[in-house]
């Protein structure tokens, strides 16, 4: 892996990024556990306002907000399609609902602001402008103090939030089945360095993962420009920020290319990838999770682009070997 100074920054400075309402907000990727879909919480009569419900998480009750009850704006309803980030600190895990999560976005340094005049209750304490696009980062342990408090909401009633139709309630139930079962994962601050943080992908209706290290930024959709000549993998190049970057179909990459169909591949989300200071951008079918595994969880650690992998929920996955496909003769000859 790569281990100079600027993939170091830039480690630091990634940020995952989701909406709520029209406002678009990001956490550290180093504080990000999970990201899922809405499941049923628990709602207990006695809860603060400020926490929307409880959700039983690899053996942890953990708390479950919105942060814009801090933020004194209006609290629109949610919906089964919404999303869970569970983040820690180095003492906390907890949730934070969203509406949708945009992608995981390196920061540049340059483009960060930092707000004047914050405490340790003010949640947001910096700002990322890139263009007209302005993004409020989030400080997830101005949140840890406040979890500590009661924020008092007039009016606010918080089971009337959640949907209460019978289909996505019984969708939600399930999800919440599901974490209940989950056994592979062990979330507890000490011996983390057992653990490998992977993100996850489908290709066709197979599940794979590139360990996080590796993932620059992910982006659910991009445009692509085609350059004649290229072997049939090549999709194109795309302007990343002014920086053209060889967009790799990894399914014909691997020779698993099932589907004959076509498909709009710009719609197709993109995993941009960096590793032996090459950057190359993983067309894929769709993005899933972010979550921590246990490496005594994992099997094997072969040769083949296909390094390794384990089964999370009776679902098997694969762990892409990055470092054999970026020393593949093919792609050193046709990153350009």
């Amino acid at each position: 892996m790569i281990s100079d100074i600027s993939y170091i920054e830039q480690k630091k400075n990634t940020h995952l990024c989701f909406k709520l309402g029209t406002s678009q907000y990001a956490v550290n990727t180093s504080n990000v556990l999970e990201i899922m879909k809405l499941p049923a919480l628990d709602y207990p009569q006695k809860l603060p306002n400020n926490i929307i419900g409880l959700l039983k998480y690899n053996n942890f009750v953990i708390n479950v907000i919105d942060i814009r009850f801090y933020l004194n704006i209006e609290v629109t309803p949610y919906t089964a399609n919404s999303e869970l980030l569970i983040v820690k600190t180095d003492e906390t895990i907890f949730g934070i609902i969203t509406d949708k999560v945009i992608g995981i976005v390196p920061f540049e340094s340059s483009r960060i602001d930092t707000i004047p005049f914050v405490d340790n209750k003010t949640i947001i304490d910096s700002i990322y402008k890139e263009n007209q696009n302005t993004v409020f980062i989030i400080n997830i342990y101005s949140i840890e103090n406040l979890l500590k408090q009661t924020v008092n909401v007039d009016n606010v009633d918080i089971q009337a939030l959640f949907p209460s139709d019978a289909a996505s309630v019984s969708i939600m139930k399930h999800r919440m089945q599901e974490i209940t079962e989950k056994s592979t994962l062990s979330l507890m601050s000490e011996g983390l360095h057992t653990k490998k943080k992977l993100i996850s992908f489908n290709l066709n209706n197979d599940l794979y993962c590139i360990e996080l290290d590796y993932v620059k930024e992910v982006l659910k959709d991009t445009t692509i420009t085609n350059v004649p000549g290229t072997p049939d993998f090549v999709e194109g190049i795309m302007n990343l920020r002014g920086d053209y970057i060889t967009v790799i179909n990894i399914k014909k990459f691997l020779n698993i290319n099932k589907e004959d169909k076509k498909t709009d591949i710009e719609k197709n989300p993109v995993i941009i990838v960096n590793a032996n200071d090459m950057v190359l951008a993983f067309l894929i079918d769709k993005i899933n999770e972010l979550f921590e595994v246990q490496e005594d969880k994992i099997m094997g650690s072969g040769e083949s682009y296909f390094a390794s992998e384990f089964i999370l929920n009776d679902v098997p996955y694969t762990i892409l070997n990055i470092e054999k496909i970026f020393t593949d003769k093919r792609i050193i000859v046709t990153d350009m």
